[in-house]
């Protein structure tokens, strides 16, 4: 359903992001990204003890080609 839409200030948008006004039939932003970390990497909170003493993160990846995003639209 068409939309009258006023004055828009866009100060910033992100690589993987999508802006639109008006009437659109299909939005897709594509991305990827792959992390590597070690134990105890991703813990929060408030008074965490962590303990590691022999941690040791495999970053060797064979197979060249995880979650292939090509075919995606």
């Amino acid at each position: 359903m068409p939309a009258i839409v006023g004055v828009a200030q866009v100060i910033s948008v992100g690589g993987s992001s999508i802006f639109n006004i008006g009437d659109v039939y299909k939005m897709m932003p594509i991305s990827n990204a792959k992390t590597f970390s070690g134990s105890g990497s991703f813990n929060t909170g408030d008074g965490l003890k962590i303990t590691n003493y022999r941690s040791s993160t495999n970053t060797y990846d064979n197979d060249g080609l995880d979650q292939p995003i090509a075919a995606n639209a």
